[in-house]
């Protein structure tokens, strides 16, 4: 089965500066990795620019103008210590979130049955008026509201797979009970939310797992809570978001994952997707911070979602 995939050189252009862990080499071996596999059967879009009014729904009119109207014209600017804007920011960001919404209407509108949104910077830390963590606007969840606003959804899902919790989706959607967020990520580690007890409205499902969890361990606390939530809430979309900083090699963390459990996620949610879905999946990139190491895992997450039927 072909994979859309979304793209786009701007994505590269984003600087965080020397030493910075979510550099553009992140995306570069992805690239290369990809093109040097060719079995994958993937369809390449170039990922489009995101409108302020779609990025809107999942942040303040606000935020968004705050973000960019600040990118500079040279140079890099901080946003906190870890989250930079660069000249090329501003343009990454919209075809971040924009390649999520153009993702998410192939697959809706029934030309793709999967997708893998290939860009940075990544996004599940965004909040809805605040940038942190890497992250400018929450790329996911700006692809989520469209399906709900444009395609009229009543349940999509998301899994988050990332190392660590994505605060910016909860926040986004813990009072919107048409969204499912479900998380498994190391506790404790940043940026400390993330807890079993915030459950939102019934609809978020939250799994800390401890530093030195191994693959076993990863999937049964996926088997325990994650996977039974899911499935009760029948979604009509699934959407991923794809982290591979929980990889053995990760330097950020310290979890034991491997892309045999990469791969074994993501046929959990192609078959979840074929239950409730059609098929229908949507994958975003977040972290993943051992370039070799990440490409190798993003090479077996689509190698999983294109095998499925």
């Amino acid at each position: 089965m072909d994979v859309f995939l979304y793209t786009h050189p701007a994505a590269l252009q984003h600087d965080t500066g020397p030493g910075h862990p979510e550099a553009a080499i992140r995306l570069q071996r992805i690239l290369k990795a990809l093109d040097d596999t060719p079995d994958l059967h993937l369809v390449r879009y170039e990922a489009p620019r995101a409108t302020r009014d779609v990025l809107a729904r999942a942040h303040t009119a606000t935020h968004v103008a705050n973000i960019l109207d600040q990118v500079p014209l040279r140079g890099r600017m901080p946003i906190d210590a870890d989250t930079w804007l660069s000249p090329g920011t501003g343009e990454a960001a919209l075809r971040a979130a924009g390649g999520v919404v153009a993702a998410t209407d192939a697959v809706l509108a029934g030309r793709a049955k999967r997708a893998f949104v290939a860009m940075r910077p990544p996004g599940h830390h965004a909040e809805p008026a605040l940038a942190m963590g890497f992250c400018f606007f929450n790329n996911i969840a700006v692809g989520a509201h469209h399906a709900l606003a444009v395609h009229g959804l009543e349940r999509v899902a998301i899994l988050d797979f990332d190392v660590h919790h994505g605060n910016g989706t909860e926040a986004i959607f813990e009072a919107e009970p048409r969204v499912l967020y479900a998380s498994i990520h190391q506790a404790p580690l940043f940026p400390g939310t993330g807890h079993v007890d915030d459950v939102g409205v019934g609809n978020i499902v939250n799994t800390p797992v401890p530093g030195g969890t191994t693959g076993p361990r990863w999937r049964a606390a996926l088997e325990a809570r994650i996977l039974p939530a899911m499935d009760a809430f029948r979604p009509q979309l699934v959407m991923i978001s794809a982290g591979f900083d929980a990889h053995a090699s990760d330097p950020l963390a310290s979890l034991l994952l491997t892309e045999t459990d990469f791969t074994w996620v993501t046929d959990r949610m192609v078959e979840l997707a074929n239950r409730h879905a059609d098929g229908r999946v949507v994958s975003v990139l977040e972290g993943g911070y051992d370039p070799d190491a990440l490409a190798r895992a993003v090479v077996s997450h689509l190698r999983a979602l294109g095998v499925g039927t």
